[in-house]
């Protein structure tokens, strides 16, 4: 006797996206029907609900033997990751934003049908997490100017709207405004450096790499985390990676360390600085938060079972899993 496809449990953020929810209600509801297929549509009116609405959905879908799905952009998408890593229920994405690096990357398409359709072919594929302390993070995470941007880039979004040429123009404006180095000891396969950074960026995301123009990408492919930090320089300098970030030419900056590695900890510098409370803001998928310092950033030790579109065949022959690069 055939088995009863696993209904979807849908947590669908409407303030994601661009203003679009009828429609995407509508594609879900209609796309579902005509499969045959269960639909628990749990919409987050209040963007504060998000985490608690995110359990609910992985706990109905324990019970009833369902996919975890995620409808938002990648701060949505990270949540309900968060609820659903380790709870043993497949995971679902139905991208709503506007970057969406996660969906792109495992070749989940923007338009809700397609991406519906994905779901209800049900092929399954692990995809690493990366964890700073108990946060997950699938595309990246971050301490200093970088959430620093984040934050400028959502004040920005609310005012103008969510596009590239807006968030651009936000990082602009954060970094003519100046900024202050954190002071930092980071630890990585027994070796640790005393460092003096703006930011410390840890990817977990190849696409995103790849379009920084950052070689990191394919340690991130191998299973690692690829982690940034920028020596500190002038405001000209500055404005001068931003403008490479944009265009892809991170490769070619020199004032960037690069530690590729499975596990990074990070520890207050002995000259605390602008670290005194040892508490500092971390970004992780856009959305910023306070936590306490030492931190480690880490793979997780457990992946999400992601329904995605059937990986292409490799063009190449596989090369050994890449060894974490020593922290120059």
């Amino acid at each position: 006797m055939k088995t009863a496809d696993p209904p979807l449990v849908v947590v669908f953020n409407i303030g994601a996206g661009h203003g679009q929810a009828d429609e995407v209600r509508a594609s879900l509801e209609a796309g579902c029907a005509e499969a045959g297929r269960t639909l628990h549509l749990l919409e987050v009116q209040d963007p504060r609900q998000l985490g608690a609405i995110a359990r609910r959905a992985v706990a109905q879908a324990q019970q009833t033997g369902g996919v975890v799905v995620a409808a938002g952009g990648d701060g949505t998408i990270n949540t309900v990751a968060q609820a659903t890593l380790g709870s043993g229920c497949a995971f679902g994405v139905l991208p709503q934003g506007t970057f969406n690096y996660f969906s792109r990357t495992h070749g989940i398409p923007s338009d809700t049908r397609e991406a519906l359709q994905v779901l209800l072919a049900g092929k399954h594929q692990p995809v690493q997490v990366g964890l700073v302390g108990e946060r997950v993070f699938l595309v990246n995470a971050s301490l200093g100017l970088y959430p620093q941007l984040l934050e400028e880039r959502e004040a920005w979004k609310r005012q103008f709207g969510r596009s590239r040429l807006v968030a651009f123009g936000a990082g602009l404006a954060t970094l003519l405004r100046g900024h202050r180095s954190l002071r930092l000891r980071v630890e990585s396969q027994g070796q640790e450096r005393e460092l003096r950074t703006p930011t410390l960026f840890v990817g977990n995301n190849a696409l995103q790499l790849q379009q920084l123009g950052l070689p990191e990408a394919e340690a991130v492919e191998a299973g690692c985390l690829a982690a940034i930090a920028l020596r500190p320089v002038g405001l000209l300098k500055m404005l001068g990676l931003l403008w490479r970030g944009a265009f892809g030419r991170l490769d070619e900056a020199e004032d960037l360390i690069h530690i590729a590695t499975r596990q990074l900890a990070v520890r207050p510098g002995r000259r605390l600085g602008t670290l005194g409370s040892q508490r500092i803001k971390v970004a992780t998928d856009g959305e910023v938060t306070w936590m306490r310092l030492p931190l480690t950033f880490r793979v997780a030790p457990q992946t999400l079972d992601l329904l995605r579109p059937p990986a292409p065949a490799p063009e190449r022959v596989a090369e050994p899993r890449a060894q974490p690069r020593t922290i120059e």
